[in-house]
């Protein structure tokens, strides 16, 4: 399936109209526990729909941890939004939160935190809090392998806003997920792993994912050369 290069305004409605049934129905579930039968709660109007989201990130995560859109929602044990500076010059764009993710509410934590610090630190002289760090999905993904893109086209638009608001110069995409999203391209990771691709607002440039290189090795050296590539534009 090709993916979405950024939501069209009939998408982008339907995607809020859904957010807000969803707040909408766990207010109703609230009052139902609570002991009431009857409410004179304002029932959803196409007319009053604010197609808006949040452009602040505080808020933005708020509405990020209240979004029932998708099944994740049922087992995820916490939404794992992005961190990091914002006014970061380089943003980094993973796939979906880890077991370590989902269970501390951080994003990329455990062995896969541990290589991102490395680097970080060792290849661009970057700490953490140098730069902005975030996922497709908020949620930790079932099919770990290739998540449904249901969930993926849910989450979009945070990723979206996110972008929008942090304005990065660079975005480093892990993995072919985030690349292809971004890019709307379905070229494999061996092809185009290392090459900037200059976008309106900032350069793309997908490299491998770390969990990818834990995995496989030899892929070590071809990644590390691409953040070496991206530390130059960084200048």
């Amino acid at each position: 399936m090709k993916h979405i290069k950024s939501l069209t305004p009939n998408r982008l409605y339907y995607f809020m109209k859904n957010l807000k049934n969803a707040l909408l129905l766990k207010q109703l579930y609230q009052l139902k526990n609570l002991g009431y039968r009857y409410t004179d709660i304002t029932i959803f109007k196409d007319d009053n729909l604010n197609l808006k989201l949040p452009h602040n990130i505080k808020e933005l995560k708020k509405q990020a941890k209240e979004c029932h859109l998708c099944e994740l929602s049922k087992s995820r044990h916490s939404v794992v939004f992005g961190d990091g500076s914002l006014d970061a010059k380089l943003m980094i764009v993973g796939d979906f939160p880890s077991n370590s993710d989902d269970s501390s509410g951080k994003i990329f934590t455990g062995r896969y935190g541990d290589i991102l610090d490395k680097m970080l630190q060792n290849v661009l002289n970057l700490r953490r809090e140098d730069v902005y760090i975030t996922n497709i999905l908020k949620c930790r993904a079932l099919d770990t392998k290739t998540p449904s893109t249901s969930y993926t086209h849910t989450c979009f638009p945070y990723l979206l806003k996110e972008i929008e608001i942090i304005k990065p110069k660079i975005i480093l995409t892990f993995g072919e997920l985030a690349y292809s999203f971004l890019s709307n391209d379905n070229t494999s990771m061996e092809k185009i792993h290392g090459i900037a691709l200059k976008r309106d607002s900032y350069t793309l440039i997908p490299t491998y994912h770390p969990s990818y290189m834990l995995r496989n090795p030899s892929i070590k050296k071809d990644l590390f050369e691409d953040l070496k590539k991206l530390k130059n534009l960084l200048v």
